[in-house]
């Protein structure tokens, strides 16, 4: 059984973080200190680097920067090395999110180019900074496959000011 300070201390960390909390709930299993930490720190507008062992659950912490765009009302770009990669994690992102508002962009395929989600090769991604592409207006996160989560602020766009 827990103290009334303890009781006090962790009331107060949920409130903190509402974002992380609703996205917790989601879930049918216990996150890990790392996944929370991870998604707080997405929150609180910080990049992320997360490194754990494969099967870990670092997947969470992208699908979480996802999640807390969409909640932003900002779009969010997930990128993987591989197409293959790709087109499962569109498939994930479809039955989580929904399909109107999740999109596929690999080399030879585009599906909803225009959606909040943007699931995408790194090549794509690195062609649309490129060539400064209209679809990187109103990012708010993008999310690297061994994940790297950059928030992206209101203000700027590839690293320069607006």
């Amino acid at each position: 059984m827990s103290s009334p300070a303890e009781r006090y201390a962790a009331a107060k960390l949920r409130g903190a973080h509402p974002i992380t909390m609703a996205f917790v709930q989601t879930f049918d299993f216990e996150f890990d200190p790392f996944q929370i930490a991870a998604c707080h720190a997405v929150e609180d507008g910080k990049g992320v680097l997360v490194a754990a062992p494969t099967g870990a659950g670092k997947t969470v912490v992208g699908e979480f920067a996802a999640y807390f765009a969409l909640q932003a009302g900002k779009k969010c770009f997930y990128t993987t090395p591989i197409k293959a990669l790709s087109n499962q994690k569109y498939s994930e992102f479809v039955e989580k999110f929904g399909e109107d508002r999740v999109g596929l962009l690999t080399g030879d395929t585009s599906i909803n180019s225009e959606a909040d989600i943007l699931v995408m090769t790194t090549e794509v991604l690195r062609n649309m900074l490129y060539a400064g592409s209209n679809t990187l207006t109103n990012l708010g996160a993008v999310s690297w496959m061994k994940f790297i989560i950059w928030p992206i602020s209101f203000g700027a766009r590839c690293g320069k000011k607006s």
